[in-house]
């Protein structure tokens, strides 16, 4: 019966129904106390039996529904809410158990709250997804408390869902809203000045602080008698491709996420950014081989278009071939363009393989590789070595921080810009980079 799955008995009941049976027992020893044990559990059982009618008299006591968005944001906090009700005619207590996705091993969300009879609340918390997928939520369950406390009623409200994890769109949406109201340096995004400009002559304005001098008009300044600048437009419609090496190399974490999905957020948020430009955005996806290949547009449906694109990307657990990469981006880009490549080079000799594909890449496009740091090695060169063992380790650790430095050195030298960050700072310091190379003139 229905009833019967939904009925719980609380802790009290259990704990008065053991004083009872103790009282029974002594009484055995002391016949006086037989009389007012049974009393007292006659009580307890018309107590029991009043809760239960309370309770369960009503079909529909209480209400509860989950309510959050179509899809989650990967590596970003997404909120969830519950909405609550409580339609006794007096106060009761809850305990609201949701069935989240298996993905985050949580076994422990669990809220309690009081409720006065008609109230209602929303209870807001927050789910920290670190892979891309569906996930599955299932029903939310509440154990409703009378008065008494010795009954608890379920309440199982079916809100099962399925949700898609996508990149995170909640950072890119950060990112954008920031850049609206001109407070990107918060976010750590350098105001880069421009060194150079297009051919293109906008206006001519008053001179301010940071105006490149060489544009100052002097015919304007005289008639004005007041410093006059040209202003010029950006180039626009410059291409920007994100390519994202899904090897192996990509597979080492760093909190909870990825490097791989550190790639595909940033990736989303410098797409975006560079189609606010006025830039042309695309995607190449490859490991063994190409797996994707998203030409570059600034069209407003191709921000869904890299959605989808990336939300379905998965590590691969091959090497990744650089010299199909070189044959696909020959074949399918022709206009000069800014290549950022997402990868990771642990050693040397790892990055003197694909070498010859970068510097050839380098001599059409501009090519910015972007690898990262082991930060978690940080604390380890920060150490003191106590045992033999301590030694080696830190000294493996300064051998492989040697490295990664001597291939940003090598890479500058045959004309491949570099960028060298902890996964934490690869948005920021990615926009840095493109913007420096917009107000270069370098695209």
């Amino acid at each position: 019966m229905r009833i019967i799955r939904d009925l719980y008995l609380s802790n009290s009941f259990f704990s008065a129904l053991v004083i009872c049976g103790l009282l029974f027992v002594i009484s055995f020893f002391l016949p006086g106390i037989y009389g007012p044990a049974k009393l007292l559990f006659l009580t307890f059982a018309l107590l029991s039996l009043i809760d239960f009618l309370f309770l369960f008299r009503q079909q529909t006591g209480f209400f509860a529904r989950r309510e959050m968005a179509d899809k989650l944001s990967n590596g970003s906090d997404n909120d969830i809410f519950l909405y609550l009700e409580n339609h006794y005619p007096f106060r009761v207590r809850v305990r609201i158990i949701d069935e989240i996705p298996n993905q985050f091993q949580k076994r422990d969300l669990l809220f309690k709250e009081s409720f006065k009879s008609g109230s209602a609340k929303t209870i807001r918390y927050q789910l920290r997804p670190v892979k891309r997928g569906e996930y599955e939520f299932g029903a939310l369950n509440v154990f409703v408390t009378g008065q008494l406390g010795l009954i608890r009623r379920r309440y199982r409200f079916e809100q099962g869902k399925i949700v898609p994890v996508y990149p995170s769109f909640i950072q890119m949406r950060k990112y954008e809203l920031i850049a609206i109201s001109n407070r990107l340096p918060e976010l750590g995004i350098k105001r880069i000045r421009r060194i150079g400009h297009s051919s293109e002559f906008e206006q001519i304005k008053a001179y301010v602080a940071g105006d490149d001098t060489r544009t100052i008009n002097w015919k304007a300044t005289a008639r004005r008698s007041s410093l006059m600048v040209n202003n010029y437009q950006d180039e626009k419609s410059q291409q920007v491709y994100c390519i994202i090496d899904k090897g192996r190399v990509m597979q080492m974490p760093f909190e909870g996420l990825s490097l791989l999905d550190h790639a595909i957020n940033a990736s989303l948020v410098l797409a975006n950014s560079a189609m606010i430009k006025g830039d042309k955005a695309g995607v190449i996806t490859f490991s063994h081989k190409i797996s994707n290949i998203l030409k570059a547009d600034n069209k407003p449906v191709h921000l869904q278009h890299l959605l989808e694109l990336l939300y379905n990307q998965r590590t691969q657990f091959k090497e990744s071939d650089y010299e199909k990469l070189f044959t696909t981006i020959r074949l399918n880009i022709s206009q000069r363009s800014l290549l950022v490549l997402f990868t990771n080079f642990e050693s040397l000799a790892a990055m003197r393989r694909q070498l010859p594909y970068l510097q050839q890449l380098s001599k059409n496009h501009l090519v910015l590789t972007v690898f990262f740091e082991n930060t978690e090695m940080d604390e380890l060169l920060k150490s003191t070595p106590q045992i033999t063992e301590d030694i080696y380790l830190k000294t493996i650790a300064e051998k492989f921080t040697y490295d990664k430095k001597l291939i940003v050195k090598e890479l500058n030298q045959h004309g491949i810009q570099t960028l060298l960050t902890p996964p934490s700072k690869l948005t920021v310091n990615t926009l840095n980079r493109y913007l420096e190379f917009k107000a270069r003139g370098m695209i």
